[in-house]
């Protein structure tokens, strides 16, 4: 066990022969690059662009960097439930997944004050809708990825529903992993065609768009540059709203009420 993980991760900046048998260092330290320098320059980044983001943070990582949880939330960005540990909670039974999501809550609760009311576990189970319903307090849940802006769905054996607030896996730098994008033109061509895109259509309706970061990618001084360039390209739009998926919400709870 490897910090409670049955092995090292694979996926990272050099190419995956499968796990090793013992620890991989290297992969380790590319993970840490995240806590020590990349979550700092993409914070930084964001305050001076005047940018409020949402962060997806699992509550251990919280409980493992206090100093970047309380941070997120002293400059205004929100903190989305993503689990206590990263892994896939449709292995999960439902008594787990309900025990990882009070871990989540109660971690970010204790580091930074901040309850969250966003969920993002990235592989949901068939009951995390419910679960999130039973465990009470959450306005969205962003693990789903089929539309452009938020919608409702019904929870499973109640008469109730759960705001949407997809998320995306295109637009998303852990390409740069898989050689989608090699470059930070690249990250930037497919952000800006993107928006451009969704622009266009926004002038009959409205249109939402992700954008998804990691601190161990997108906080890499060769990558950083891309999000500069977009951020520079799109507050010269008119009618742009760069917000946290809390605002995003609220504003469609309170505009399309359920």
């Amino acid at each position: 066990m490897i910090y409670g993980d049955d092995g090292p991760e694979t996926y990272g900046e050099f190419a995956s022969y499968g796990p090793p048998p013992k620890r991989d260092l290297g992969i380790e330290s590319v993970f840490e690059y995240e806590t020590r320098v990349g979550v700092w320059r993409l914070l930084n980044l964001f305050d001076r662009f005047g940018v409020k983001v949402t962060f997806f943070a699992a509550g251990g990582t919280l409980r493992a960097n206090p100093a970047a949880g309380k941070d997120i939330v002293l400059r205004g960005h929100e903190i989305c439930g993503h689990g206590y540990r990263w892994l896939e909670h449709y292995t999960l039974t439902p008594k787990q997944e309900l025990d990882s999501m009070k871990s989540m809550v109660k971690a970010c609760q204790e580091v930074t004050g901040f309850r969250p009311v966003g969920w993002y576990c990235r592989e949901p189970s068939v009951n995390t809708l419910t679960l999130l319903d039973k465990l009470g307090g959450f306005l969205y849940d962003s693990d789903f990825y089929n539309d452009d802006i938020p919608y409702y769905v019904q929870i499973p054996k109640t008469k109730k529903k759960m705001l949407i607030v997809p998320y995306t896996p295109d637009i998303n730098d852990f390409h740069y992993f898989s050689n989608r994008f090699i470059t930070s033109d690249d990250f930037y061509q497919y952000m800006k065609d993107s928006f451009d895109t969704l622009y266009e259509e926004g002038e009959r309706n409205p249109k939402m768009m992700n954008v998804g970061l990691h601190g161990r990618i997108s906080g890499r001084p060769g990558r950083v540059k891309a999000l500069e360039r977009f951020f520079e390209y799109v507050r010269g739009k008119e009618g742009v709203w760069l917000a946290r998926r809390m605002d995003i919400a609220r504003w469609w709870a309170d505009k399309y009420p359920q």
